[in-house]
Order: structure tokens, then C-alpha cells, then sequence
């Protein structure tokens, strides 16, 4: 078995038996990364001489019994609006250029607390707004399974490096849907945890009341290890909660009788396409037929769920991202005329055409005399929407759906259209509207080879159930793998 086919966790095994050393297992995710990258493009940096000696340290620490966890040795990867201590962290746009953090994410602490070796900062849609990762600065990441295809976004970069074997596993965001979409694209495991449950001290915010933080990666068992290290309450984040129950490798159980399963008709309508619908479906079936109690249902207001959501998130990174003005950090514009024209100079060049979209509809939607006919609505109808489920989940334990109505797009396709690409959020913003956790894995292929995504959403807190569900249909399925390019 070639060293770059271990998941997370078989390879730390690995590691600490002697069977493989952690300088060994980074220079293999170097060698590969190398061979795929011109290709692909899933990195906007990589920072090999702080890897190699993080791997020295590592391995000591190992050796000397200091560190003993799941991912000990493991090297990851992290999306570049998630803050690493000395290395580069833009969120893909040129006004973040050159910005050097100077303390680490939350989230990226906890992990090199447990051994990770962190191999570079991946590609992302810019400040994580589009589904493609076709808006960085960097350029367009490439889908490994097609490369006329997206990755999906905002987090392609991670989701692409895990599929492409360019790392273990990445760190993602998921303001709606942009760590499960690009996951369900890439055909690899992403979870979004429930709002609260992962600190975002060190995550660049675009929508404050929707962001969270989790993992992509090979399979189910490297995504409960994963959010389990990653899972602490933390004081300097003020929404971060304390949680007794984050053991999530304790839901790893291949049974699922008695299970509770809703399909909910509307995440099958118009724009569905026929092949993933019938991939979803026939996965649905398998968890009825290890013993789960599967029906459809009808879950209310999902076509309001889209002008919801942009409404909310546009309102918040427009907020968010005024911080951006060339004063403190990052890129300012050269030739300017007092304060006021740098401040304008430097955003209009700095910030791309996406990102200025959203800032202009936030600052539409929050502006006097339309703040109630949009902003408060689309608030109305979030609370609306998180009644929609939890009327839901007094049924039923788990929901299941696509993670997309369409396998990857090609492209371009999506750019040409914003709306289109808006649209083809449908199956996933609900969840962050309602702070729900969320997982995505893959679930066949489309007749063109591009795999499709199975998405199980839990109520609030209740992580194990869809951790649950995805494991024993993970072991009904076996293994998805990608044949070597």
C-alpha cells in the first residue's frame, strides 16, 4: 500500500509503530504535490522548511511518549482565511497580500497540539465568496477527478488537496455549504459542525453568524478523530460554547436500526439533476436496508432559503471586510490623493468583482429605508426556517439529501452567471442558516465520472447521529477510491 493511500488515522498508527516516520510521510505529500500542482493549483502556499522541521520536533515528541493522539504526525493542510503564526494568510485576495499573522487559529493550535504538520495554506474562493474556488486571485483550482471541472467552493483548495493525495487531510470553511459542496465534488468526506461547537478566533470572517470551521478528508473515522481535536471551547470567541459530548469517535457504530431517516421531497425539485437524484436515493436505500426507518417528507420554505441566506451573508461581510482599507495591513494602492481616495483606490483594486457584488448588496440591504424590507425580513425568515427543522427533527434523527443538485460544474460555467451559482447552494445554506451540523461524502459517480455527494444533517449538538449514519453507510459502500493519475 503506497504510503499517500493511508487515511489520517491508519497513518499515525503507522507512525507511531516505527512502520513509517513523520519526515518520511512529508516528504512523500511534497514529492506528490510537486508531480500534481501545476495541474491542480490547490495551494497558495507552501512552506517546506517549516514542515520538515515541525517533523523533526513531531517525531521526538512521539518517540518520547509526549504525544500519543490519533493524527500524531499527520500532515494537514489549512485554507488560507484561517490563520497560521508566520505563514501567509490572504483569504486569495490582493488586498490580504503579503499579511503575515502573528498568532495562529484556534483550530490550527489544537491540531499541532495532537502532532499535525502543517504543509501549506490551500486555495479558496476570495474570502470564501463563490462556489467554484474559480474567484481566488491565485487563479481557478482544478477538480482531480476532471480538470475542466470546478473543485466546488469556497474551500476547493482543501477539498481538491485531500482528493489528489496532496495531503492527509485540510481544514475548511462553511459559511453555506463550502466545506460539503466542494467535498461532495471532490468525492471525499466534509463535515460542518453545529455554530459554536469549533472556536473561530483566527477564522477571517465573511458572515459572522454562519462561518464555522471542520475538516475534509479521506473518510468518516478521519472526520470524527478530526472534529474531536479540533472541538474546544474557547474564551476568545465569544459564540464558542462548552460542550460535554465531543467524543465523536464514540459514534462510529455500523448500526443504524431503528434510525429515524427524513427525505425531504423539496430537496429534489426542479434543477435536481436525474443522476444524482437516483444516486441519493439508491444510498437511502441502503441505510433501509441495515435497519433505518426511511420516509420523505416536506420541509417548508426552502425557496426562500437562497434570498435568505445572501441577504444575511452579504449584509455581514459588509461589515466584516470594511476593516479592509490599506491603513494597517495588506495591500494599498500606489498613486492616491488623500485619505479618502486611498480608501477608495485601494479597495476598488484590492478586493475582486464577487467580493465588491456582496459588499454592494450588503450595504444596499443594511442602508436606511431598506433595512426592514430586507435585512430584518431575511431575519424573520431565518427563524422561520430553524422552526422548519426543528419541527423536522421531532420526527426523525437524521435528514438526508444531495449535497448539490448537479455533479461539478465545467469552468466558467458558473461565472457567467452569478444567480446560477447562487442557486446551486439550494441543498446546503439552510443548515447554516439553522447553526446545524452537516456532513457530506460521495455516493457514486455521474455517467461522465464526476462524483456525487450524500448529505446528512443532524439537529443542533447532535453530531454522533450523522456521524452515525455516514459511517455504517461508509461501510456498506467501501471505499471510494480515485485511480492513480
Amino acid at each position: 500500500m503506497d504510503i499517500l493511500d493511508y487515511t489520517a488515522v491508519e497513518l499515525s498508527d503507522k507512525i507511531k509503530k516505527k512502520e513509517v516516520s513523520v519526515k518520511e510521510t512529508v516528504m512523500a505529500v511534497f514529492d506528490r504535490i510537486d508531480k500534481m500542482e501545476s495541474e491542480l493549483n490547490c495551494y497558495v502556499e507552501l512552506d517546506r522548511c517549516r514542515a520538515l522541521e515541525s517533523a523533526q520536533k513531531v517525531q521526538e515528541k512521539i518517540d518520547n511518549g509526549e504525544i500519543t493522539g490519533e493524527l500524531a504526525g499527520v500532515p494537514v493542510a489549512i485554507k488560507d482565511n484561517i490563520c497560521t503564526k508566520g505563514i501567509p494568510t490572504t483569504c486569495s485576495s490582493k488586498i490580504l497580500k503579503n499579511f503575515v499573522p502573528t498568532f495562529s487559529a484556534q483550530a490550527v493550535i489544537n491540531l499541532e497540539n495532537a502532532g499535525a504538520v502543517i504543509i501549506g495554506k490551500t486555495n479558496m474562493d476570495e474570502f470564501a465568496m463563490g462556489s467554484t474556488t474559480e474567484t481566488s486571485c491565485y487563479g481557478a483550482t482544478k477538480n482531480p477527478w476532471n480538470t475542466e471541472h470546478v473543485p466546488g467552493g469556497s474551500s476547493g483548495g482543501s477539498a481538491a488537496a485531500v482528493a489528489a493525495k496532496e495531503c492527509y487531510y485540510a481544514l475548511g470553511s462553511d459559511t453555506g455549504g463550502s466545506i460539503r459542496q466542494p467535498a461532495g465534488y471532490c468525492g471525499v468526506v466534509g463535515m460542518k459542525p453545529t455554530y459554536s461547537t469549533v472556536s473561530r478566533y483566527g477564522l477571517i470572517a465573511y458572515g459572522s453568524s454562519l462561518d464555522q470551521i471542520g475538516p475534509l478528508c479521506k473518510d468518516v473515522t478521519d472526520c470524527a478523530t478530526i472534529l474531536e481535536v479540533i472541538s474546544t471551547h474557547d474564551p476568545k470567541d465569544s459564540t464558542s460554547v462548552k460542550r460535554e459530548d465531543t467524543d465523536f469517535t464514540s459514534a462510529l457504530i455500523d448500526d443504524v436500526k431503528g434510525m429515524k431517516i427524513g427525505i425531504p421531497k423539496d430537496y429534489f425539485g426542479e434543477g435536481t439533476d436525474k443522476e444524482v437524484k437516483e444516486a441519493v436515493l439508491r444510498a437511502a436505500e441502503v441505510l433501509k436496508e441495515k435497519g433505518a426507518v426511511v420516509e420523505e417528507f416536506d420541509l417548508s420554505l426552502v425557496e426562500y432559503a437562497i434570498p435568505a441566506y445572501y441577504t444575511i451573508a452579504a449584509a455581514e461581510a459588509s461589515s466584516n471586510l470594511e476593516r479592509f482599507d490599506g491603513i494597517k495591513y495588506g495591500y494599498r494602492t500606489e498613486e492616491y490623493e488623500g485619505l479618502h481616495n486611498m480608501y477608495k483606490k485601494t479597495r476598488s483594486e484590492g478586493f475582486g468583482a464577487e467580493v465588491k457584488r456582496r459588499i454592494m448588496l450588503g450595504s444596499f440591504v443594511l442602508s436606511s429605508g431598506y433595512y426592514d424590507a430586507y435585512y430584518l425580513k431575511a431575519l424573520k425568515v431565518k427563524a422561520l426556517i430553524k422552526k422548519a427543522f426543528d419541527d423536522a427533527f421531532s420526527k426523525y434523527d437524521v435528514i438526508l439529501g444531495p449535497v448539490a443538485p448537479t455533479p461539478a460544474p465545467k469552468l466558467g460555467e458558473s461565472l457567467v452567471d452569478p444567480i446560477k451559482m447562487y442557486q446551486g447552494d439550494i441543498d446546503t445554506i439552510s443548515v447554516n442558516l439553522a447553526g446545524l451540523p452537516g456532513i457530506s461524502l460521495p455516493c457514486g459517480f455521474s455517467s461522465n465520472g464526476l462524483p456525487i455527494g450524500l448529505q446528512l444533517i443532524g439537529d443542533c449538538f447532535k453530531e454522533k447521529n450523522i456521524i452515525r449514519a455516514a459511517y455504517a453507510y461508509e461501510q456498506a459502500r467501501g471505499k471510494f477510491v480515485k485511480e492513480d493519475r
